[in-house]
């Protein structure tokens, strides 16, 4: 499997190698429409004051006039009407030429076989010491047509610039693919990091740290990752705990059913002593029943994105249903019920908040002593609806407030064994509220009561 810094590294090479590439392109289609006809001037134009000079001092030794101006760095091969020639200055490396161009030029014309060379699309052929890239012009020497053949000695004028820059480029590569490594491996070497620990949390180590501090894309994936790995961790114990919490919910009642069922077996007991065992496992079954109901309720709200069924009721007539419903239990107690419940139309799952008003009435009776008070309002506010329920009750601690909507969490402080339920139901109805994109707040005092505030929205 090719690694993230291999393929980086090729992609980087294979970039700088198409970006020269395509550069050298470039300038060779510049070199041949723009540079090529420029250059073609100018050694024109030398060679025009070549012959000028020449001309206007007649009487000086052609020959030594020549290597004079070769001497300036020039090749040179005069041609007289013969085809005879004769060079001057550094040899070309080839010195073929057709007849007809000799010819032309001792008849009068100019030959620009700098501008006309054709070496494809490298600027090279500027470069090609052949006589054939030359500029021809005509010259007279005593009174006879000759034809002078000019050209730079770019081999000599630039022979150690382009060597300076053969080693310039080598040096630029060489550092480029060094730079390129040291930055590649720089980029990787957090990404290696996150494979690591991604190797570490798959086989459930949830410890894991990352020391990036980079203010990048890859410095924000590293700290989310590890606010992914606290989360992961954090999930991790509420699972354990959830396991557990379950576990010994079930257990006690298990263990009550257990025991009492070993001890019916006794022949010594009373019709009485039966009667009460066997009332203390139907009790425990519901409970062991009521338990298993709330955990498949709360694993089915988990589970799905969006399990509301939604239909428009009337909330007001919902809640005096639930109190019809638990009329009796109220009623035992002696209890005052004080409503406030206008017409409320709200969109809504109707059978989960159903569950939410049973639950929290539920409690409020539960929690209450006999003779005590609820007081249960609806009021709108904008767009939403805001759900009160205040009982005058024992109450709940200040410290346990933050965490009676956690699952599991029972206030055993005021509760006894009797009273204690599975701690799950505000669990159940925080669950509801949250997929409503509602509310919900909780307000008490030890020994004076508690008051649970539910904010939905009307739509």
């Amino acid at each position: 499997m090719k690694t993230l810094y291999f393929r980086i590294v090729i992609q980087t090479i294979l970039i700088m190698v198409l970006a020269s590439v395509i550069a050298f392109l470039i300038s060779n289609v510049y070199y041949h429409q723009v540079q090529k006809p420029n250059n073609g001037k100018k050694i024109g134009k030398v060679a025009s004051e070549i012959v000028s000079l020449y001309e206007e001092n007649p009487d000086q030794d052609i020959d030594a006039y020549l290597n004079h101006i070769a001497g300036l760095h020039y090749q040179m091969y005069l041609f007289n009407e013969q085809g005879e020639g004769t060079l001057y200055g550094e040899p070309f490396r080839d010195t073929s030429l057709d007849r007809d161009t000799i010819s032309g030029v001792l008849n009068g014309n100019t030959y620009q076989g700098i501008v006309n060379y054709n070496n494809g699309l490298f600027i090279t052929g500027f470069f090609e010491d052949v006589l054939i890239n030359s500029i021809g012009v005509p010259l007279n020497v005593n009174g006879e047509k000759h034809a002078l053949f000019v050209r730079p000695n770019i081999e000599l004028q630039f022979g150690e610039f382009r060597f300076f820059l053969a080693v310039l480029l080598v040096l630029t590569l060489l550092l480029s693919f060094l730079f390129v490594i040291i930055n590649t491996r720089f980029i990787v070497k957090p990404i290696t990091k996150l494979t690591e620990a991604t190797k570490r949390i798959a086989d459930g180590d949830y410890s894991s740290e990352l020391n990036v501090t980079r203010r990048d894309e890859i410095g924000d994936l590293a700290q989310h990752f590890s606010k992914m790995t606290q989360s992961i961790q954090k999930l991790d114990d509420m699972r354990q705990e959830f396991v557990s919490n379950v576990s010994h919910e079930i257990q006690s009642p298990l263990a009550s059913i257990q025991g009492f069922s070993q001890t019916l077996q006794s022949e010594e007991l009373t019709k009485e002593q039966r009667n009460q065992y066997l009332s203390i496992i139907e009790k425990e079954s519901r409970r062991m029943s009521s338990l298993s109901k709330q955990l498949l309720m709360l694993a089915s709200l988990d589970k799905e994105e969006d399990p509301l069924q939604r239909s428009n009721f009337d909330l007001a007539q919902q809640i005096r249903q639930v109190l019809f419903m638990l009329e009796w239990n109220w009623r035992e107690k002696d209890m005052v019920i004080e409503m406030d419940l206008p017409l409320t139309v709200i969109s809504a799952d109707e059978k989960l908040l159903n569950q939410v008003w049973t639950n929290l009435i539920t409690n409020s009776i539960k929690y209450s002593e006999s003779g005590s008070s609820i007081n249960i309002r609806i009021k709108s506010i904008g767009s939403a609806v805001e759900v009160m329920i205040a009982d005058t009750g024992m109450g709940i601690p200040e410290e346990d407030l933050p965490y009676i909507l956690e699952r599991f969490y029972k206030v055993d402080k005021v509760r006894n064994r009797s009273e204690t339920g599975s701690g799950l139901g505000l669990s159940i109805t925080k669950k509801t509220v949250d997929l409503h994109g509602g509310t919900i707040e909780v307000q008490s005092e030890l020994g004076k009561g508690t008051t649970f505030y539910i904010r939905l929205p009307l739509m």
